[in-house]
C-alpha cells in the first residue's frame, strides 16, 4: 500500500536502498542517516545484501565489458516494483541512463535495466518530493550556519540533483545557503581520473576548496560521496598545515543533524 504526501505525491510503503560502494565502504553512516530519514517517514527500507557497485568506475574508464558484468550482478536485486533510492546522483545517473546502454544488444536484460532505471530515485529528490523535507521547518534556536553545496558533475548534468539539494538546505532551520564561485565546476575527483592524473586533480580540488573557503561556508554539503571524500581529505591535509576550512558532510547526515538527531554523522568519514 502507499499513501499520498501533502504535496500530492505517492509515498510508498517500502523502498529498496542501493547504498553505492563508496557509501558502503567509506561512509556507511551517511547511508544509515539516509535510511533513518526514510524510516522516520514510516517507510520500510529493504537493503539487498548482495549489492555491490553500479559499474560506473569501469564504465567511465572505458572498460565496458567489465562494467556490464558488474551491473549484471545487480539486476536481479530489485524484483519488487518499489522505488530504488540511491544516495548518490552519479550512481543514480549510471543506473538510469547507462545501464540500458550496457545491455542494448540483449533485449531481455535491456528491458530489465530500463524497468529498474524507471524506479531509481536519487536521495535528495526522494527527500524533497516524497519525504517532504523541503517544507520549511518551524523556527528553532538552532545556531546559524553558512553552508555551501557541491554537486558532482554527472549528478548535476544527468539528474539535476542540485535543485532538490538546494531546496532541502534552504528549508533547514538556521541554515544560510551560500554559493561558491564557479559552483558547477568539477572538484577534480572524476572517479579514476584522480588516480590517473593526480597533479591535475589536486589543482582542481585546491581551486574548489579556495572558492568554498572564500564564500564563507562553515559546512560543505554534498549528496555525492566520491566528491565529498575527495574534498574532505584535501581539506584535512590543508587543516594540518594550519588552514581553516569547513567540515564536509553528506546531505542526509546534515539534514538529520539540523533536525535534531544527535547520532548523525558530523563529517563524511564518521
Amino acid at each position: 500500500m502507499s499513501s499520498t504526501t501533502s504535496q500530492g505525491r505517492s509515498r510508498p510503503a517500502r523502498v529498496y536502498f542501493f547504498s553505492t560502494c563508496l557509501v558502503d565502504v567509506m561512509a556507511p553512516q551517511a547511508g544509515m542517516d539516509a535510511i533513518e530519514l526514510i524510516r522516520a517517514a514510516g517507510i520500510e527500507v529493504e537493503f539487498p545484501e548482495a549489492q555491490s557497485c553500479c559499474g560506473q568506475p569501469a564504465y567511465t574508464s572505458g572498460y565496458t565489458d567489465e562494467a556490464r558484468r558488474v551491473a549484471r550482478a545487480q539486476l536481479d536485486l530489485f524484483p519488487q516494483p518499489w522505488p530504488v533510492v540511491v544516495p548518490s546522483g552519479s550512481c543514480a545517473g549510471m543506473m538510469v541512463h547507462h545501464w540500458p546502454r550496457l545491455f542494448e544488444h540483449d533485449p531481455a536484460l535491456a528491458a530489465q535495466a530500463r524497468a529498474i532505471g524507471a524506479r531509481v530515485v536519487e536521495f535528495s529528490a526522494f527527500a524533497r518530493d516524497v519525504l517532504g523535507l523541503a517544507e520549511p521547518a518551524s523556527a528553532s534556536p538552532t545556531p546559524r550556519l553558512k553552508v555551501a553545496l557541491h554537486t558532482s558533475c554527472s549528478a548535476r548534468r544527468e539528474m539535476g540533483t542540485h535543485q532538490p539539494s538546494e531546496a532541502l538546505l534552504r528549508a533547514l532551520p538556521g541554515v544560510e545557503l551560500v554559493e561558491q564561485a564557479r559552483v558547477a565546476e568539477c572538484c577534480g575527483f572524476g572517479g579514476t581520473f584522480s588516480a590517473r592524473h593526480p597533479a591535475i586533480s589536486g589543482a582542481m580540488v585546491g581551486d574548489k576548496l579556495d572558492a568554498i573557503r572564500d564564500c564563507g561556508a562553515q559546512v560543505l554539503v554534498s549528496a555525492d560521496c566520491g566528491c565529498l571524500l575527495n574534498l574532505h581529505h584535501a581539506a584535512e591535509k590543508r587543516r594540518a598545515a594550519g588552514e581553516t576550512l569547513p567540515r564536509c558532510v553528506h546531505l542526509a547526515s546534515f539534514v538529520r543533524e539540523r533536525l535534531g538527531a544527535r547520532d548523525a554523522a558530523q563529517q563524511v568519514t564518521d
